[in-house]
């Protein structure tokens, strides 16, 4: 739909994993979402929307590295099983993404 993407990030806020950085493109781009990542001890490196006022400093370096996520994402649904996750239990789907992700390596 039309819901913007910070908006269910709110609701995984409160389960997210120890990081030293989260990495997220200007659809995050929220200053209630900035600092609650930084109350968790967070750093976001999340560029600007256009529309913000004042610009927002973030790490150009860090963030054009991003890709390589998106790119493994990519492969990884190029399996069909993962892409449509066939699997019922979180268990097995898992156990799937990861079966996938050793042939990628490998190959």
């Amino acid at each position: 739909g039309q819901v913007s993407d910070y908006t269910g990030a709110a609701a995984l806020l409160s389960s997210l994993p120890a990081a030293e950085w989260l990495i997220a493109d200007r659809g995050y781009d929220a200053d209630w979402f900035r600092d609650a990542l930084k109350d968790k001890g967070i750093r976001p490196c999340i560029p600007g929307r256009k529309s913000r006022g004042k610009a927002v400093r973030y790490d150009r370096r860090r963030y054009k590295r991003r890709n390589r996520i998106e790119i493994m994402f990519g492969r990884l649904k190029d399996w069909r099983r993962v892409a449509t996750r066939y699997d019922r239990c979180a268990k097995t789907f898992l156990s799937a993404v990861a079966l996938a992700a050793t042939v990628i390596f490998w190959l």
